[in-house]
C-alpha cells in the first residue's frame, strides 16, 4: 500500500499537520532554460488547462547548481539552491515536468538537479505523483526524453503517471510564432485530459478525494 503521507502532509516545524485546502498544490518543473522555448510556453499553459482544483506554482531555479560532486556534498554540504528545490518537491502534493529532449535523452542541467536531489536521506521524491509533457521540433516529441527520466525518477522511488501522454510533435506548428501561445486544438485536448485524469489519480493517491 502506497503511503500517502509525503503529498497529503505539510511539513512545519517540529512535525506533521494535514494541509487545509481541497486543492491539489502543483509543482511545475521545466526542463528547459531557454527563454523562447516551447516547454516553458507550454508549462505556462497549464492553469488555463487544468481542473479549477489544481494550483501550480513553478519550482525554484536550478541553472546554477554546480554539477554534482559528492566531494562538494562531503565538504560543504548541499548548496543553498538545491536544499530550496528539494523543500519546493517535499511541500508539493505532485510535481508536473515539462522538458525538451536533448540528445535523444534528458537535458543536462535537470538530470543534475535530480541527481543532486536523489543524494538527500530524506527522500524529496519518494511517493510523489508525477507526470510529464514533452514539446520538440520532431516527429516523436520528446519521447526519448520521458523515457529516461522514467528511469531516473523510478530510482527515487515516485509514483509515475502514465497515460494520458503529453507528447507535443512539431511544437513550431502548435504554438504561436509571436506569443508562444498554445494554439493547436487537439494538442490543447491532449494536455486538458492528462490533467484531468492526474488530477484524480493524485487525490487517489494523497487521500484528498
Amino acid at each position: 500500500m502506497v503511503n500517502p503521507a509525503p503529498c497529503a502532509w505539510r511539513r512545519r516545524k517540529g512535525g506533521l499537520i494535514l494541509a487545509n485546502s481541497d486543492k491539489l498544490d502543483m509543482l511545475v518543473i521545466c526542463g528547459s532554460l531557454r527563454k523562447g522555448s516551447y516547454n516553458a510556453a507550454l508549462a505556462r499553459m497549464l492553469p488555463k488547462l487544468a481542473p479549477g482544483s489544481m494550483a501550480f506554482r513553478p519550482a525554484p531555479p536550478f541553472d546554477d547548481f554546480p554539477h554534482y560532486n559528492f566531494d562538494i556534498q562531503n565538504s560543504t554540504g548541499f548548496p543553498a539552491g538545491v536544499t530550496a528545490f528539494a523543500d519546493a518537491i517535499r511541500s508539493a502534493d505532485a510535481i508536473i515536468i515539462v522538458s525538451p529532449e536533448y540528445n535523444w535523452s534528458i537535458p543536462g542541467a535537470l538530470k543534475n538537479a535530480i541527481d543532486w536531489v536523489s543524494r538527500m536521506k530524506d527522500q524529496p521524491f519518494a511517493n510523489k505523483p508525477v507526470a510529464v509533457q514533452s514539446a520538440a521540433g520532431g516527429l516523436l516529441g520528446g519521447a526519448r526524453m520521458q523515457y529516461h527520466l522514467r528511469q531516473s525518477l523510478i530510482s527515487v522511488d515516485v509514483i509515475w503517471f502514465g497515460r494520458p501522454e503529453v507528447i507535443v510533435n512539431f511544437a513550431a506548428k502548435k504554438f504561436d510564432e509571436k506569443t508562444l501561445e498554445l494554439t493547436d486544438q487537439p494538442t490543447i485536448d491532449m494536455v486538458k485530459a492528462q490533467l484531468a485524469a492526474f488530477e484524480k489519480f493524485v487525490r487517489l493517491i494523497c487521500g484528498k478525494g
